[in-house]
């Protein structure tokens, strides 16, 4: 059972812990990535036999590929401390989810329905993007039918505001994942919707970015 008896899923030891292996995977990377690359580069330039450089080739360009991506998986990490500090964990089990026809997803994006906080009787979908750090889950939600895999998701632990954006974990916790609602405009703005002004006070805590009151505008 997740520690839903606390503030916050950050008051929970484990839940650090977890995010500590997070961060610390994502700096690794950020020294590991760029010098695979580079050695990877400089054993391409000064190999002799011409036909094993292909052998180099996609190695080559995937390590280029997460290179150029960690710092944004040191700031994804960065925020999903700030959701975790801000929000409680909560547990759903077998909740719905599905794979596109819904608004907003593509025929491949898995999606999670989960009630709102205010309004348990409207449910609301979180959609997972095609994404590296979003193939586990991917592999186990959204299928119509049960398998070993889509069994270690049948009880999923959230921290957040499903109308903004959260946290979501497998138990223990594990695998924490980062999901967000799509911003009503172009400058990223999340919709306020009909939220209380307190759970939008704690969504601006947890790094969501919302629109400024109506009153705090000239």
């Amino acid at each position: 059972m997740p520690p839903t008896h606390l503030p916050t899923a950050w008051d929970d030891p484990e839940t650090r812990r977890a995010w500590a292996k997070l961060i610390t995977c994502a700096f690794l990377g950020q020294i590991l990535w760029p010098a695979v690359w580079l050695g990877l580069l400089l054993w391409y330039v000064t190999m002799s036999i011409t036909w094993t450089l292909w052998l180099f080739f996609v190695p080559l360009l995937y390590s280029f590929y997460r290179a150029f991506l960690q710092p944004a998986y040191i700031s994804w990490a960065f925020h999903t401390r700030r959701l975790l500090r801000a929000y409680p964990w909560q547990e759903f089990e077998k909740p719905e989810s599905g794979i596109g026809r819904i608004p907003g997803a593509t025929a491949g994006d898995v999606w999670l329905r989960l009630p709102n906080p205010e309004r348990p009787g409207e449910i609301l979908a979180l959609i997972l993007k095609v994404h590296t750090r979003s193939m586990w889950w991917r592999r186990r939600l959204g299928r119509s039918y049960s398998t070993a895999k889509t069994a270690q998701a049948e009880k999923v632990w959230f921290a957040g505001d499903p109308r903004f954006a959260a946290v979501i974990a497998a138990p223990g916790p594990r695998r924490l994942y980062v999901l967000h609602q799509c911003p009503k405009d172009k400058r990223g703005f999340a919709d306020p919707g009909e939220a209380s002004p307190a759970a939008l006070e704690r969504a601006r805590r947890a790094g969501v970015r919302l629109p400024e009151p109506q009153s705090a505008m000239p």
